[in-house]
């Protein structure tokens, strides 16, 4: 059986420079903009033709900040869907890690530039590679009585989020965020109201604090690179 290799197409760019606080599926944050931006030799335009009449596309990607591979793949995980206590099946999940780091993505299209399409709403780290793009198909990809397991229902806020009208986020930053917090980024197994934590988002690492179903952004510090 011959190997498959993949080389990436593109690249994402977008907010989060780390794996903390990205939404664990994508469309989970309406508000975060982001590009893909094509290799030099994928920069053709007519590779793109009629991806203009499609609204959405799947990404086909790579977790390449996964720490390396054990050589034994690992046939459960715990999902944080199931507040990191309970082992399921590797196909049975998304989990990132797994024999084969690859990760499918559906994101909306916003527009199509040379070079690059901007996008929305995807779950992918700054400088993710991008392998393959298809456009996204009702007819062919939606199945709305599908069942779905231990993930029926899309996860829903549950907390409060208060981020300070001082602190110098756009409007469209402080809406992804108020998404993106929300939906409680931290670890499942974490509930320590006396922590702050960072998360890099936008070129700035954001501090918050979670306490009694509030999360309240403490603080706002530019990265230097």
């Amino acid at each position: 059986m011959e190997e498959l290799i993949l080389k990436p197409v593109a690249h994402y760019r977008g907010p989060f420079g780390s794996k903390f606080g990205i939404p664990r599926q994508s469309s989970l944050s309406t508000h975060i903009h982001g590009r893909i931006v094509f290799e030099k030799s994928y920069q053709v335009p007519e590779a793109l033709r009629g991806l203009e009449g499609f609204s959405r596309i799947w990404l086909l990607w790579g977790f390449h900040a996964n720490k390396p591979a054990k050589e034994e793949w690992q046939p459960t995980v715990r999902p944080p869907r199931l507040g990191g206590n309970v082992a399921m099946g590797v196909w049975a999940t998304r989990s990132p890690f797994r024999p084969n780091p690859l990760g499918l993505s559906c994101v909306e299209l916003e527009g199509i530039e040379k070079g690059k399409l901007l996008v929305k709403g995807a779950d992918l780290m700054d400088g993710t590679p991008v392998y393959d793009i298809k456009p996204y198909i009702s007819y062919a990809d939606s199945y709305p009585d599908a069942r779905c397991g231990f993930a029926s229902q899309a996860p829903e806020g549950r907390l409060q989020v208060y981020i300070p009208a001082e602190l110098p986020f756009t409007e469209e930053q402080r809406l992804a965020l108020t998404e993106i917090l929300a939906l409680d980024p931290r670890p499942a197994y974490q509930d320590q109201p006396e922590k702050e934590y960072a998360m890099p988002f936008d070129g700035a690492d954001v501090h918050f604090q979670v306490k009694d179903g509030m999360v309240t952004v403490t603080g706002y510090l530019p990265l230097r690179y």
